[in-house]
């Protein structure tokens, strides 16, 4: 695209991800029926908006073993070498690649490492939103963005069979993300 991307009260900087405010979460298919919703507690991350928004980029670093889906049981066994394996591999993380805007949307392509496996990935994120902080001179930005990755392409392919058949676990996972972010002087 050659054509610059406008977006309201865009502002260009570096950004600080929020912990308090943001949310990264997910949503899986449980015993074929239901769906299982979780969170990580603990990640940090920047967001570098440059002046061409799509020359922007994003890193972020979760610590895996902060899952919590409301079950301390279920969240012990997703830290396990069943799942994540969180002493081997301590840290879930995103790098992206580029952002692409096509037919109105924003796309973020990035690198996200799960247990060691490092595959692509596309977010579709939100228009960004901007806006004044509570601290006097701050500045906030939003981020939503969500995805679609299939668990087992990260070597995360755990399942248990289910009475009559069946599997315990869907094998695709959505990621959904609520981002807040601090200006950086």
């Amino acid at each position: 695209m050659t054509a610059a991307v406008q977006i309201p009260g865009y502002i260009a900087g570096t950004w600080t991800i929020d912990p308090v405010h943001t949310h990264i979460g997910f949503v899986i298919k449980h015993m074929m029926v239901s769906k299982v919703r979780g969170s990580f507690g603990t990640f940090s991350g920047e967001i570098v908006t440059a002046e061409n928004p799509l020359e922007s980029t994003v890193s972020v670093t979760i610590d895996a073993s902060s899952i919590d889906t409301k079950n301390q049981m279920r969240d012990d066994h997703v830290r396990s070498g069943d799942f994540f394996e969180v002493e081997a591999h301590p840290t879930i993380t995103f790098v992206s690649t580029g952002i692409r805007f096509e037919d109105g949307d924003f796309f973020i392509d990035g690198n996200l490492t799960i247990r060691g496996v490092t595959k692509p990935v596309t977010l579709d994120v939100d228009t960004p939103e901007f806006g004044p902080s509570m601290q006097e001179g701050g500045t906030k930005a939003g981020f939503s963005a969500t995805t679609e990755i299939n668990r087992t392409d990260f070597g995360v392919s755990y399942n248990g069979p289910i009475p009559g058949g069946g599997a315990a676990l869907g094998e695709k996972v959505q990621i959904v993300l609520d981002v807040e972010a601090d200006l950086q002087a």
